[in-house]
């Protein structure tokens, strides 16, 4: 064999290899983008359902607690406010004032223990309760997954990628001051 051949060959092998290395790079960082799109998909999915539990739990507390209107009224406009949020930024920010509405209707339903004692106020605080450990648990697999995805986009040499095919840095999600006491 001549050298000549040899050196294409070794040219022709690199080539590929590289090739195959930067579709595998791309794939990978295509997978991590799909993941924390379906990783957020999680986190609405659950906001949703706590959504369509408060106009219940309202209307629950309404009947033993009608002066409360004040406290009504803002669990009404924070659900509204995030059942409109269109980016996962702005849904974040809304969630995190909703989150502090709750905590201040469950203090309001302490000083009527008739209320307390309810069935149903019963069951949509456990329901409520149980999304709320839901809505925890996929802030957490989002924030590990958009960690994975920041970091593949940030390190050498998918770096290069990331730029050229304009993956960007997502924000994971960060709890207000307000919402991190527990309701």
């Amino acid at each position: 064999m001549s050298t000549g051949l040899i050196v294409g060959i070794v040219v022709v092998v690199i080539i590929v290899v590289l090739i195959g290395w930067g579709v595998g790079a791309y794939n990978n960082l295509v997978t991590l983008k799909n993941r924390v799109k379906n990783g957020w998909a999680q986190i609405d999915v659950q906001l949703q359902r706590r959504c369509d539990l408060i106009p219940n739990l309202v209307e629950t507390v309404k009947g033993y607690a009608a002066h409360e209107s004040g406290t009504l009224e803002k669990v009404i406009a924070a659900r509204s406010a995030v059942t409109n949020a269109t980016t996962p930024e702005a849904k974040m920010e809304a969630d995190n004032a909703l989150s502090g509405t709750l905590k201040s209707l469950f203090a309001v339903s302490e000083a009527y223990p008739e209320l307390k004692a309810n069935a149903n106020f019963q069951q949509l605080q456990s329901q409520l309760a149980d999304t709320e450990d839901k809505i925890s648990y996929m802030r957490q697999s989002f924030n590990d997954t958009v960690m994975k995805y920041n970091t593949a986009i940030q390190t050498f040499p998918a770096v290069i990628f990331a730029g050229i095919f304009q993956f960007k840095e997502r924000q994971g999600f960060e709890a207000a001051e307000a919402a991190r006491q527990a309701p």
